[in-house]
């Protein structure tokens, strides 16, 4: 299954690779800050076609369109055809593909694709974590010597002040913080050691479907700034980190 789901993200990484005049492709969803391209679209629909056959009786549930039934039941591909849109649009290069499958609530599988960087992440669950088929590890860098990710929400502008009060408190504590602007390459990121942590206060599903897999098969923990297990059906927020600072979350001013 997995050499499967892999194969066939590849190929849509293929399309993302070969966007063209993407502005003139832009249109905006429900503001300025809220955009879908036209190749998103083109993403979605490929993977909406060659990802369910390969389970039948599976249910796709993607960024731009999804079925009625929601993925805490049964097989789901839960998918965002391009995470980092607004990085897509103007040329930033730091884009994915995701791919999270799922049976009853629980990912299963995980494929996240920087087509740019040819990475590709993969992870099945009791089956360890891998980069272009090398496995990874978090890191084991106490957060005094590390650096780690966060994101701004920038749907929900009501988190903009505990987001920044919690970026300055994790950054008193840490040598420097990224802002990347695509969550399933900053989880990612975590799983094979580059960052410390990461953390954001509302994603949707497909924002870390995958990317949370590929954390705790790296030997990470991942859960919202609560302390409670991811959703898969409702928009949460999530902090992932290696097992160093995985107590760290206990001590901060949420």
């Amino acid at each position: 299954m997995l050499d499967q789901i892999i194969a066939i993200v590849k190929e849509a990484g293929g399309i993302v690779l070969s966007a063209h005049d993407i502005a003139a492709r832009t249109h905006e969803k429900s503001s300025a800050a809220d955009l879908v391209t036209e190749y998103d679209l083109a993403v979605e629909s490929f993977l909406k076609e060659r990802l369910p056959p390969l389970l039948p009786g599976s249910i796709f549930y993607g960024e731009e369109e999804r079925e009625n039934a929601g993925p805490n039941t049964g097989w789901a591909f839960i998918v965002d055809p391009i995470d980092g849109t607004t990085n897509f649009v103007r040329g930033l290069r730091q884009s994915a593909v995701s791919v999270g499958l799922a049976k009853d609530g629980v990912v299963e599988y995980g494929v996240v694709l920087d087509p740019y960087k040819g990475e590709l992440f993969s992870a099945r669950r009791g089956g360890g974590a891998f980069l272009n088929g090398a496995p990874i590890h978090v890191s084991s860098r106490p957060l005094a010597q590390g650096v780690f990710g966060m994101g701004t929400a920038i749907y929900q502008r009501q988190y903009l002040e505990p987001t920044m009060r919690l970026t300055q408190q994790l950054f008193e504590r840490s040598c420097d913080f990224r802002r990347m602007g695509a969550a399933a390459l900053d989880l990612c990121n975590v799983a094979c050691g580059r960052t410390e942590l990461f953390f954001e206060y509302s994603l949707c599903p497909w924002d870390y479907a995958a990317g949370s897999l590929l954390v705790t098969e790296a030997g990470g923990v991942v859960s919202t700034l609560d302390g409670a297990p991811l959703s898969l059906d409702r928009r949460c927020s999530c902090w992932a980190s290696n097992q160093v600072n995985r107590d760290i979350l206990g001590e901060l001013d949420i």
